[in-house]
């Protein structure tokens, strides 16, 4: 039953903040009050009298100070709001009293997806061809270009579902952890289901050497590995061109078959996020994660500046004393990342976010950790690391959108459910699921958008995530993303050091 959005919407009892809905003007009613200011969609007004020095609720929970005093039906925004977060900080273990999840849709449902031999399930049938070094990425991209129109048919028909190159700058010029980094990411991105036949494309003098990134991929995915270093070869074209030859005659034998929800993994990412997306898009993302968690599957979650100020609810959710010490650890290590730098920690939110409405990274930080819902916190790894425990795994990545994307691809990710507020068009090595939060933006850039968030808004919850999870299901059993029919893929990898 659908019915009207309202105005505005307090999201907690305890929120001393509401959102419009739609612009506001001065002198309207709303909440039962007078508005003093003009308040845009997705900005906040102030409910009661809020007095100078006292703490800002929203979605129950402290987003900041007030830096003057702010009269009810006032615009409240970063004029008179600051961030109240600091720096590191000692945190005390509740395991599982954030935990409360429950399937919030149909957990039977089904999916037609590729089972490799590891065990493990592809949303897509594909062939990567990952270089190892920055010099070698405009080789890697006309091999693949070459392949693709010598196997436009097998594409056409659905035998392989595409053959991409994944340039980068990086791979040379490099030590230490930061040239680990570099080989981590690769090596993940080298296991990941999706990609049925890998060829590693080296140059050979590089100092992220051949052997040692092989040997950083996991033993099982091995075996669909082909191996190129362009100093040896005659003509490293054809010579590539042979080997990607060989990986397709391969994949073209897989046949997709059906799968239960426990066989996916998401990834779980916002970016240009705006006032709404703390509203719609997160929580949905949040409810699904909850729903797959309920049915055995694996949720990833990362950007870890973007938990700053809302961390305690994660960390509360952790299943062992293990995983909480090893979450806090992460976070407080991001945190002293900033500051040796000699930055704040709450150098964040960006432009575009306080454009939108968000006005503090506490802000940011509560709407953004919805996209895990109430699900365990089951398992902590490292940039590069593989995702191998049912329910939210927290991934070592920065908040950047591409960096943080090309990390979920790496850790084991299929599918990338990416929410926005204000639109982006990148996609990235595993089908990325735009997500936006608002109406406007899904009416203005159809060709990037793959769902309308704000239906929960309109015909509620329940029907939003009915309708999501069947997208979702229909995404990983081949129906292409906006940014697949845009051709839009890359990777973007950390880079932490310093360069040679």
């Amino acid at each position: 039953m659908s019915f009207e959005i309202p105005a505005s919407i307090r999201i907690h009892p305890r929120d001393t903040v509401a959102v419009a809905l739609r612009p506001l003007t001065a002198g309207e009613t709303v909440e039962g009050m007078t508005l003093l200011d003009e308040v845009g969609q997705g900005h906040k007004f102030a409910l009661a009298d809020i007095a100078e020095g006292d703490t800002v609720v929203k979605y129950g929970q402290p987003i900041g100070r007030a830096t003057r005093a702010i009269p009810a039906g006032s615009h409240v925004h970063t004029h008179n709001v600051e961030t109240a977060l600091a720096g590191e900080l000692a945190y005390s273990p509740h395991l599982g009293e954030g935990k409360g999840h429950s399937a919030r849709a149909d957990t039977d449902l089904t999916w037609r997806g590729y089972l490799r031999a590891d065990g493990r399930a592809a949303t897509r049938n594909e062939i990567w061809i990952l270089p190892t070094v920055g010099c070698v990425g405009m080789t890697a991209e006309q091999v693949a270009r070459e392949a693709q129109t010598r196997h436009a048919d097998l594409i056409a028909t659905g035998k392989i579902d595409g053959i991409h190159a994944f340039a980068h700058p990086h791979g040379c010029s490099q030590l230490g952890d930061d040239l680990d980094g570099t080989r981590a990411l690769l090596a993940g991105l080298a296991a990941s289901p999706n990609a049925a036949g890998v060829l590693l494309l080296g140059l050979g003098c590089e100092s992220n050497q051949l052997d040692a990134l092989v040997e950083a991929v996991p033993v099982w995915a091995r075996s669909k590995l082909r191996i190129l270093s362009s100093q040896s070869a005659g003509n490293e074209i054809e010579e590539a061109g042979l080997l990607v030859d060989e990986l397709v005659a391969e994949a073209a034998t897989a046949k997709r078959s059906e799968l239960p929800l426990s066989a996916l993994t998401i990834g779980l990412k916002c970016g240009g996020s705006d006032g709404f997306s703390g509203l719609t898009a997160n929580p949905l993302l949040g409810r699904l994660s909850e729903t797959m968690a309920e049915a055995g599957g694996k949720a990833i979650l990362t950007e870890i500046p973007e938990i700053f100020g809302a961390e305690q609810a994660l960390l509360d959710r952790a299943t062992s004393r293990d995983v909480f010490e090893a979450a806090a650890g992460l976070v407080n290590r991001f945190k002293r990342y900033y500051l040796d730098q000699g930055l704040p920690v709450s150098e964040n939110p960006s432009p575009g976010n306080l454009a939108g409405g968000i006005t503090t990274l506490e802000e940011k930080s509560l709407g953004a950790v919805q996209k895990a819902g109430t699900a365990p916190l089951a398992d902590v790894i490292d940039y590069g690391g593989q995702a191998s425990v049912p329910g939210v795994t927290l991934l070592e990545a920065p908040g950047n959108d591409a960096v943080s994307s090309t990390a979920l691809a790496a850790s084991g990710a299929t599918l990338v459910l990416f929410t926005t507020g204000r639109g982006t068009p990148l996609g990235f090595p595993v089908p990325t699921v735009k997500v936006a939060s608002n109406r406007r933006l899904s009416e203005a850039k159809p060709h990037w958008i793959d769902f309308d968030a704000s239906i929960a808004l309109e015909g509620g919850q329940d029907v939003a995530d009915a309708a999501f999870l069947r997208k979702i299901c229909a995404i990983a059993s081949g129906e292409p993303t906006a940014s697949e029919r845009g051709g839009q893929r890359a990777i973007a990898v950390w880079k932490r050091g310093v360069t040679l």
